[in-house]
Parts: C-alpha cells; structure tokens; sequence
C-alpha cells in the first residue's frame, strides 16, 4: 500500500506525539528496570496506532506499508529510544513470516503480532554474531528436530512467536517452535543497553516445523527490513541527542559566554551536523529505493554502516560537549551512547555491510 508523502508525515507526527507522551526519559529508566524491559501499555496503545502491523497486509489486520513509513516512524521511536521489541517483533518477524510463511501460516501468526497480543522473535546467529548465513549455528535434522545455539536473539525472553533459522540438508530453512517445547531453553544475556534485550537460545532435540521452502534469500530480504528500521532509529537517535547538545550549548555559559560561541565546539558542531545529515540522507534513500532490487542492496548496505557509526560519532561527541555533566550517568547523553554502540554489531556490524556494499558495485 502506498500513501502520499503528507499521509506519512501524519503518521510520523501521530507516533511521535504518542512517545513524547508516554516514552519520556523517565519512562525509559523506569521500565529498562523492568522485568520485561518494556512498557505493554505503550505497546497496546502503538498497535492501536498501526504501528505494529505496518508490514503486515491488511488482509491479516495490517496496514500493508512499506519501507519508507517503516524508517520514518523508526526515527521517531529512535529518538525517543523506545524501550520495546519493536524491530524484533514488528518488523524481523513480520517480514520473515511474510517471506516464507504460507497463508495459513500468515492468517494464523500476523493478526496477533499485528495487535500486540503476540511478540515475535528471530533466533538467527551464532556467537560470532556475524548475522550472515556462514554464521548460523543451529541445524535442523530430518524430522525437523533443532540442535545448536542461537545467540543476540532480540527480546528472546518475552516472545511468543519464536522463528529460529537452522541449516538444513539442502541449505538453509526457516522453522517455528513452541515456548514449552521440550528441548528449548532461553537465557537472558547480560547486555550493555537494558533497552535493546538480547537472549541465548539453545535447542536439544526440539521439535520444531519449517515454514515453507525458501533458504538465505528469504532471511536476507527480512534482514534488509531489520536494517533499514535500525538506521531509522540510528537517524533519529543522532537527531535528538544532537538537539539536546546544541541547545545545551545555546543556554551553557563560560566566561559570560554561551561555550556555542567557542570556536573549537562551533567546528565539532558543524562536523556531527554534516554527519547526521548524511545518516539520515543514507536511511530515507535505502527506503525510497528498498523494492528495486537493483538498488537495494548498496542502499541498505550503506545505511547499515553509515548510521550505526553516525550514531555512535554524534552520542560521543555529544557528552564531550557537555564537559563534566555530560560524563554522569544521570545525563541522557549516556542513555543514547549505550543505544548507540548496541547497534553497531545487531543485523551486522559495519564490516558486513560494507562488503556487501562493495560487492554491490562491483568491486
């Protein structure tokens, strides 16, 4: 479904209105603390919006949109560094179960992602981490039994749709498993970010069935929704914390002197402008471009590395300038410094991505 570019711009305002109300920096603290890490009110209330079935066709309860209405209200979630399983279940999820799934597969999974009643989780990688198909660890047997471990999996330990990628005799396979099946053991990790949780995943004869026939391809093509959300929410995190930044500096005086008029903070200013432009230039046009598949590998591959570093330039830069306040862990600077530095490794780390930018051009 296509709608106009105002009609995208409603629905980003919608959102962000939706979190500057309920995802407040206090609301993020309080529920990274949590048990489930998120907040199922906010939840409720973002499937009520139609942000939670965006991808998914409105013949299974979704609004059927597309890459670009997914990176804009991505970075409005980034920005307000929504604690919640947003990418792992309404978008990797979604995606995969619409690559592989068949109707009945869809007709029986995608309206309960869609209206939050169901969480979604993709167990894909190894511990490289390498979010490639080389790095899948799980094997599935010929009855379909999994062995093997899946590690970094996103929101593991509240998902109750749980899709795990395992290698199989002719390649690779797409399977889902029940939370009580016997086997099947989830882990939380010990991660940096309390509001990106990750689990291990571990199975032992777990009976499990595969969703249709497609390999690697159909993984990839989720994956590609995955990073392309994931830049988004890179955009709009740089965004935001280098507003709070410039206006820090706007309203901070040194000297009788707002420090914004010092020469060495206007030149670093100026340098985090140009790079969260650019981030976000990469996003939109991985998005624009997402379903010609000419164009879509180079683009998503080059906002896969290039906001995941933008964002980690701009959220280090960002408690430089504040100076001492700026290195306490009560600033907000560090809650987007652990967000940020999160997303360099998930779906791919900047080395991944960029061999496959190059490898889109030829080279």
């Amino acid at each position: 479904m296509t709608i106009s570019v105002a009609e995208r711009a409603e629905l980003r305002t919608a959102v962000g209105k939706l979190l500057a109300d309920k995802c407040t920096e206090d609301d993020v603290r309080r529920v990274r603390e949590s048990d489930e890490g998120f907040d199922r009110d906010l939840w409720r209330r973002l499937a009520d919006q139609g942000v939670l079935g965006m991808l998914v066709d409105s013949e299974y309860g979704g609004l059927g949109f597309g890459a670009q209405e997914l990176e804009a209200v991505a970075e409005e979630t980034g920005a307000a560094l929504l604690p919640a399983p947003f990418i792992s279940s309404a978008v990797l999820t979604v995606a995969l179960i619409n690559a592989v799934g068949s109707d009945e597969d869809k007709q029986r999974l995608l309206p309960g992602l869609a209206d939050g009643t169901a969480i979604g989780t993709v167990a894909l990688t190894g511990p490289a981490g390498s979010w490639s198909e080389d790095g899948v660890d799980v094997r599935a047997g010929a009855d379909g039994a999994l062995d093997g471990v899946a590690h970094f999996v996103t929101w593991g330990q509240v998902a109750d749709v749980v899709l795990v990628v395992a290698r199989t005799d002719d390649g690779v396979g797409v399977f889902e498993i029940a939370t009580d099946a016997t086997g099947f053991e989830r882990t939380a990790a010990t991660v940096f970010d309390p509001t990106v949780r990750l689990s291990t995943y571990t199975f032992a004869g777990t009976p499990a069935r595969r969703l249709g026939t497609a390999g690697w391809e159909a993984v990839r093509e989720a994956m590609d929704y995955a990073v392309v959300a994931s830049a988004g929410e890179q955009v709009g995190g740089a965004k935001r914390i280098f507003d709070i930044t410039i206006a820090y500096l706007k309203t901070r005086f040194q000297f009788g002197r707002a420090i914004g008029s010092f020469q060495a903070l206007k030149h670093m200013a100026a340098d985090l402008l140009l790079e969260v432009e650019s981030a976000t230039s990469a996003a939109q046009h991985a998005a624009a471009v997402f379903d010609d598949p000419e164009a879509r590998d180079g683009a998503v591959a080059l906002a896969g590395f290039a906001c995941a570093e933008a964002y980690v330039k701009t959220a280090m830069a960002a408690v430089q300038m504040h100076g001492g306040i700026g290195f306490t862990w009560e600033h907000p600077c560090h809650l987007y410094v652990r967000r940020a530095r999160s997303g360099l490794q998930l779906f791919g780390d900047s080395g991944l991505h960029r061999e496959r930018y190059l490898i889109s051009k030829g080279a």
